[in-house]
């Protein structure tokens, strides 16, 4: 397996209330930080503009907007955001969704934008799924939706740091797995369900960790940057 450079791989969770503090966020970072997350919050505040300031900043953006709505509204929403430059998109692994997103993000920018499907949101354990009407345990349905956004043509999922294992039984390895909910050891869980820390969630398959409060709270958001990636990198090169 080739190297992996873990500043590549690590994504900050931008999951402030407006444009201004996103550009406070990122400056703080700086260089530590070259992958950045663009979710509901900040995307409904600034709109493409925070987008297209990333951007231009030299960041990569994964626009992470959970698209679930009928076809034709997916299809033209991920053909939009092909267009926009962005890296990743997020999208709910619905049948009808995901086959949508793939002919969407054919029609502009086919081999940059990769579609990642939501499995089951870190948030989310057995009891969750139960009140859905939901009998399967966590694990079987996220392998299960892994395996339906592979067959449909998407790139990778989003799955806690517990799943990586099972979804490349089921896929393989050249489908990517990004997790967020990622704390380092002896932060709390906040409101995720399913937490790992880097080093576990790498050594179990990830490709991706997805960090937010552990940088953007620190008192030195850069040194915090770093102190993720310098894990990441170990867990990386023991993996080999």
């Amino acid at each position: 397996m080739a190297s992996v450079n873990a500043r590549d791989r690590l994504i900050l969770a931008m999951d402030v209330p407006s444009g201004d503090e996103a550009e406070r966020l990122m400056a703080r970072v700086g260089d530590s930080v070259r992958f950045v997350k663009i979710g509901l919050e900040l995307y409904t505040a600034a709109g493409p503009a925070i987008v297209e300031s990333a951007l231009a900043q030299g960041k990569r953006v994964f626009l992470d907007l959970k698209f679930l709505d009928i076809e034709e509204t997916v299809r033209r929403a991920t053909s939009r955001v092909a267009s926009m430059g962005v890296d990743f998109l997020t999208v709910h692994a619905n049948r009808k969704a995901l086959t949508a997103a793939v002919a969407g993000r054919g029609a502009a920018r086919p081999d940059g934008l990769k579609l990642l499907a939501v499995t089951v949101l870190t948030n989310f354990d057995a009891n969750d799924l139960r009140d859905m009407g939901v009998q399967w345990s966590v694990a079987d349905l996220v392998a299960a939706r892994a395996k339906l956004a592979h067959e449909v043509g998407c790139d990778g999922v989003i799955a806690s740091g517990e799943e990586p294992a099972a979804i490349r039984q089921k896929v393989g390895w050249s489908f990517l797995i990004v997790t967020p909910g990622i704390r380092p050891a002896g932060a709390g869980a906040d409101d995720h369900a399913r937490v790992t820390t880097p080093t576990q969630t790498i050594k179990a398959g990830a490709d991706y960790l997805v960090v937010g409060r552990p940088i953007r709270d620190a008192d030195d958001p850069r040194e915090a940057a770093d102190s993720i990636v310098h894990e990441m990198q170990a867990a990386f090169d023991a993996r080999g």
